[in-house]
């Protein structure tokens, strides 16, 4: 039985009860979006697992990675299973998301919502792909071939899915940053001014927020600093976008 979508004026006449009752329905679906996400892409699981290990395979002398314990490769596959499941299925379980949320909202309020989620969501997969068609072979690069060739790696799959999904994630969620700015823009918290006369403080957070963040070498630490910088400057200036724009429409009402 479909459960009908409940309108603006029942969701604010809703009780404490209706509001747990439907938050259990939109998580119930998305879950089980997640879920199917998940199977479909266990089919695929050998598949993906070869398109994560590829960036660090030319610097495995052995030819793979190894693993201790019977379970580890089977656990592998069934975390790659579910971080691209969760990816795959985001259209539908970001739906149940803003279908729980958007009643909450005014009008203008919703198409900025709209907008920030798939600007967002872009910027999130963009830093996931810089970070293994850029950062990745760099950072092998140098740290496989470092201090010469008389030692021979022995990864296992556990550490490098452990550094591959971090180093992802960290990625992923700086490249949020002209997201978070632009929003903090629009609500008036911050203008382009104050972001112009507080780059170099800027500067000396990210390089800071970089050693804190990224894997124990110098080199990721720049990696991340430096793409970060060019987002601050990219914030810069959708801030200052919005403003003249804020201004102009201002202008034109009066």
């Amino acid at each position: 039985m479909i459960k009908p979508e409940p309108t603006p004026e029942s969701i604010k006449e809703m009780s404490l009860v209706e509001h747990i009752g439907e938050l259990r329905f939109r998580i119930t679906r998305a879950a089980i979006f997640i879920v199917i996400g998940m199977c479909f892409c266990w089919g695929f699981s050998e598949h993906l697992f070869n398109i994560v290990r590829l960036p660090i395979m030319p610097y495995l002398p052995q030819g793979g990675l190894v693993y201790t314990a019977p379970i580890d490769k089977f656990m592998a596959h069934i975390k790659l299973s579910f971080i691209f499941g969760l990816l795959l299925s985001a259209p539908f379980w970001l739906f149940h998301l803003w279908k729980f949320i958007s009643p909450a909202l005014y009008k203008n309020e919703r198409n900025f919502a709209v907008g920030f989620i798939f600007f967002g969501t872009f910027q999130f997969l963009l830093g996931i792909v810089f970070t293994y068609f850029v950062i990745f072979p760099m950072a092998f690069k140098f740290l496989m071939t470092f201090g010469g060739d008389i030692d021979k790696p022995m990864i296992t799959i556990e550490s490098y899915l452990g550094f591959f999904t971090q180093t992802s994630l960290i990625f992923g969620l700086a490249f949020e940053m002209p997201v978070i700015i632009t929003f903090l823009g629009l609500v008036g918290a911050i203008s382009q001014r104050f972001l112009i006369e507080k780059r170099r403080y800027a500067v000396v957070i990210i390089a800071a927020a970089s050693a804190i963040l990224a894997p124990p070498d110098a080199l990721s630490m720049i990696l991340l600093l430096l793409p970060l910088w060019v987002l601050y400057e990219i914030s810069i200036l959708t801030v200052g976008f919005f403003e003249r724009r804020k201004a102009k429409l201002q202008e034109n009402g009066t």
